[in-house]
């Protein structure tokens, strides 16, 4: 009896003390959801190329058929660049890469002749029409902004102070810092680092299909701006949203809770 007794004594003590400790315990405090950040390729998905692609055109004789080809070109030596460890910003590469383009064409072009073709029109693009009044109304809606080229600093900024939307960015961020270009993973996670939130916190807009696969790979959520001759790469996963342009993205965004 007396065992029993005792027995009962300990079992009350725990109670007692496990009552005390989870009364002593402080709830939880259920923190507030990061705001979300929108990181914006530069090139084509917010400024038009148009006249770059006269210039360089221009450079090649005429030849506008293959505007396509120094693109790809560019983007190919552009990861080139990477894989090897061998850093040249994103307009000696797009350079050396027309010197290729008309040296296979029998083109004859200069690298100071390639250089002002795309370097001189490339820092005055102008921004598309949808995109002061689509970046006007995500920033209103609460939204962090931010640039993620492969471009450099200097030329981003330069680019931004002449479309006039260097104000609507909280922040311009260049893999020059890194030296990996994007679609490189590495690119959109230190960039996510940069800004203090997590991937799936984050979502990159772009008009290229390349750039919204890396950016889904590296665990973002990703819009595709549809621009006229832009498509998606089929065999990676596919963006969150497609839109036609900015405004329509901020007319979107602007429905969610």
């Amino acid at each position: 009896m007396r065992s029993v007794r005792h027995l009962l004594s300990l079992l009350l003590a725990c109670l007692l003390v496990g009552f005390h400790a989870s009364c002593a315990t402080p709830p939880k405090r259920h923190t507030a959801p990061t705001r979300k950040v929108i990181f914006f390729d530069v090139n084509e998905t917010l400024l038009d190329l148009e006249s770059m692609r006269q210039s360089v055109g221009g450079a090649l004789g005429g030849r506008q058929d293959l505007l396509p080809l120094w693109f790809s070109t560019m983007l190919h030596y552009s990861l080139v660049e990477t894989v090897t460890e061998n850093y040249h910003d994103f307009g000696a590469v797009g350079t050396a890469a027309l010197m290729m383009v008309a040296r296979n064409n029998g083109i004859e072009l200069t690298q100071e002749q390639a250089k002002t073709a795309i370097v001189t029109p490339l820092l005055e693009l102008p921004a598309h029409p949808d995109v002061l009044e689509g970046l006007k109304a995500l920033k209103a809606q609460g939204y962090t902004l931010v640039t993620l080229t492969n471009s450099s600093y200097a030329g981003v900024q330069t680019q931004l102070q002449n479309a006039g939307l260097t104000e609507l960015f909280t922040r311009n961020l260049s893999i020059e810092d890194i030296k990996v270009y994007k679609p490189g993973l590495r690119a959109y996670r230190w960039a996510a680092e940069q800004m203090g939130v997590e991937p799936e916190d984050a979502i990159l807009v772009a008009a290229h299909g390349w750039d919204v696969a890396g950016a889904k790979s590296a665990g973002f959520q990703a819009v595709f701006v549809a621009r006229p001759g832009q498509a998606l790469y089929p065999l990676a996963a596919k963006p969150d949203l497609v839109v036609k342009d900015i405004q329509e993205l901020a007319g979107v965004l602007g429905k969610r809770p």
